[in-house]
């Protein structure tokens, strides 16, 4: 371990940056959780990127109380969720009040709704072993291909994927590549490919990423704007795995991730929709989203650009608010954009 405090360059505006002072490193330094992870492995892909936006990842559900007095300030400003609070989880697809926004198909191009999961008493991507990496994926892809009806499907390994499926999987979107520098400073791309795989359903609006930044990803979409069917296919889907699979979960924090950014839900719900009239205004654009708590990003995810007028829309809220009221974010904000178009 590296006992010397980080230097990090003037400009870096990480949480890392912000929260990790000289004496919580001196206090936590030498701490190590029951599968060894360090506070140094912890804050490696923050002090590796200054550019990070947060800076650290968990090794396993331990690493939130060992290294609390770094996490917790981390968790507070990002989710605006302290110490005390208990997040509460409400998946009722019957409670969420959402009719199609976009029956005519003039603005929502396809909705997807994703929720990260991680299985109990198995450390995260950061500190897993390559057998338990390898456990996990031959228990979840069992899970899997024992679904039935619309959800049935077939799994498919990263290792040793043929080019027919490869090329299909790329046409599809489907096929994710070994995660970005933050990702690798955090350990997330070690063995790669080894272990991960993705199962996906006949139709291809359901499907699961597995050992990719979470040891599940599991995907509900489809083509134009019915949000509520979209979330409906996910709730069956992680109701279905859940019979199988116990996932990480604590009273405090909800579903555990890797990354503190997905805690509670590790639900993103989002849209792509066509705004090229409200993409040129961009205060009114960024004052509904604000309003609603939903992110704007490019056609490609974080750090894009839009295409042809196109953005990415989904919630900003996860964690300390339930999986129906994240959707309902993103429905309101799309009814509030769609409308915002229109009247320009």
């Amino acid at each position: 371990m590296n006992h010397t405090f980080p230097s990090f360059p003037k400009d870096c505006h990480s949480l890392l940056c912000r929260y990790l002072t000289p004496e919580i490193f001196d206090a936590l330094k030498d701490k190590k959780t029951s599968n060894g992870y360090t506070l140094h492995q912890a804050i490696n892909s923050g002090v590796q990127n200054p550019d990070s936006s947060i800076g650290v990842y968990a090794g396993d559900a331990e690493s939130y109380t060992l290294f609390a007095p770094l996490f917790d300030p981390i968790i507070e400003a990002y989710h605006g969720f302290c110490r005390s609070d208990t997040h509460h989880s409400h998946f009722n697809p019957d409670d969420l009040k959402a009719p199609n926004p976009d029956t005519s198909g003039d603005y929502i191009v396809s909705t997807r709704i994703r929720v990260g999961r991680n299985i109990a008493d198995v450390p995260l991507g950061p500190a897993i072993s390559k057998e338990q990496r390898n456990a996990v994926e031959s228990q979840v892809s069992q899970a899997l291909e024992s679904l039935e009806g619309a959800l049935r499907g077939t799994y498919y390994p990263l290792q040793g994927m043929s080019s027919a499926d490869k090329a299909q999987l790329v046409s599809d979107h489907f096929l994710f590549k070994a995660g970005d520098r933050f990702l690798e400073a955090a350990g997330l791309n070690r063995d790669w490919p080894e272990g991960r795989g993705i199962f996906h359903n006949e139709d291809k609006t359901f499907l699961v990423w597995i050992n990719e930044e979470d040891q599940l990803r599991i995907i509900s979409m489809q083509s134009g704007g019915d949000i509520k069917a979209v979330f409906t296919r996910l709730f069956h889907a992680v109701s279905a795995i859940e019979k199988s699979v116990t996932f990480s979960h604590s009273k405090h924090l909800g579903y555990i991730t890797s990354c503190p950014t997905n805690l509670g839900t590790a639900m993103r719900a989002s849209v792509h929709i066509k705004l090229p009239k409200l993409g040129q205004n961009k205060e009114r654009f960024e004052a509904i989203a604000k309003a609603h708590h939903v992110q704007i990003r490019g056609i490609h995810g974080e750090h894009s650009e839009s295409e042809g007028g196109i953005y990415d829309i989904s919630n900003r809220r996860r964690l300390g608010v339930s999986e129906v009221q994240c959707v309902q974010d993103m429905y309101d904000g799309v009814v509030a954009l769609i409308a915002a178009e229109q009247s320009l």
